[in-house]
């Protein structure tokens, strides 16, 4: 550490008078001091004349042939793709939605009718060619129609689009296993059976609604509605079920399945039962599927079978002109 140096009082002062007269050096004209050498930087001769030239650019025609072979390549692959997934039925993609077919006709074969996509034969799903017996030409010409109006194969996978068609592929696995005779497995029978009768616990036609509160006043009692639910209900349905008790299963008592403010529905007696279960599984191979086709939509099975005997030509014994309903 170095030391001050104190001098005395009057020697202070000289000395301050005598530094406050040396001339003052300015700041600007000290000069820095370097260790390195100067660098001076190197510029290179200039040997163009004029700016500098532009950027290249590709082609037009270039490009627009670069692309269209890029959207063919992706294509190509997207098609093989949409067949390889067709093949394995895990997709199809775009090739579901364009028409592979051009013309439908039914073409009259020794087995019955066939119903042909330009040149390929309509088939089941269990691949067997769909073939209707020749005393149905009408519902040929129907299922002819259905596969004329669709247009993307996608749509063929749509059973609402074709209801003819899956009601019959339906009808012909029924007489199939029919055909294999008591060897065979038995079961379409079986679970169409066991379908339709749980319905006729719970029959849309035997549910009625209560008859109406008269206090507070419904609905009912508007004045323009002269007649209770109720009543338009139990009137609809006894029509039907006096013609199926008398010309389709004589002699059965079928009742309503609910009792007026309750939810449980009742059983209907064990001889009612036994008998539409027999007269069911004696139906023919198409009764049958159209049965199971209409019990399923309306909820019921007694209107489904007096639809049947209505518009079937098995069923046309059953039918009286003068019968009501």
């Amino acid at each position: 550490m170095k030391r001050i140096t104190q001098f005395p009082l009057a020697r202070g002062a000289k000395a301050l008078r005598s530094h406050s007269h040396a001339p003052k050096t300015s700041l600007f004209s000290q000069r820095c001091l370097h260790t390195s050498p100067p660098n001076p930087a190197t510029v290179a001769p200039v040997t163009v004349s004029g700016p500098p030239p532009k950027a290249p650019t590709p082609s037009a025609e270039h490009v627009d042939s670069r692309v269209a072979r890029k959207r063919k390549q992706a294509e190509l692959l997207k098609k093989g793709q949409d067949m390889r997934a067709l093949e394995s039925g895990k997709g199809g993609g775009s090739a579901k939605t364009k028409r592979f077919w051009k013309d439908v006709h039914v073409k009259h074969e020794e087995e019955g009718l066939q119903i042909y996509l330009d040149t390929r034969p309509l088939r089941r799903p269990s691949k067997a060619i769909l073939t209707i017996p020749h005393q149905k030409p009408h519902l040929a010409s129907a299922i002819a129609l259905e596969w004329d109006l669709l247009v993307s194969a996608q749509q063929a996978l749509r059973h609402h689009l074709i209801p003819l068609t899956s009601l019959v592929s339906r009808a012909l696995d029924i007489a199939d296993e029919d055909a294999a005779g008591p060897g065979g497995s038995g079961d379409i029978r079986a679970n169409i059976l066991k379908t339709v009768m749980r319905y006729l616990d719970t029959d849309s036609l035997l549910c009625w609604a209560p008859e109406p509160s008269p206090d507070p006043p419904g609905y009912e009692t508007h004045v323009g509605r002269t007649e209770s639910l109720r009543s338009i209900q139990k009137r609809t349905a006894e029509s039907i079920i006096s013609f199926l008790t008398e010309r389709v299963w004589p002699g059965v008592v079928i009742i309503p399945v609910l009792d007026e403010g309750s939810i449980m529905p009742r059983s209907q007696p064990q001889m009612t039962k036994d008998v539409i279960q027999g007269w069911v599984s004696g139906l023919p191979a198409f009764e049958l599927a159209g049965l199971e086709r209409a019990v399923l939509a309306g909820k019921g099975l007694l209107g489904a079978a007096r639809l049947l005997v209505e518009w079937s030509p098995e069923l046309a014994h059953l039918r009286d002109e003068r019968a009501g309903g």
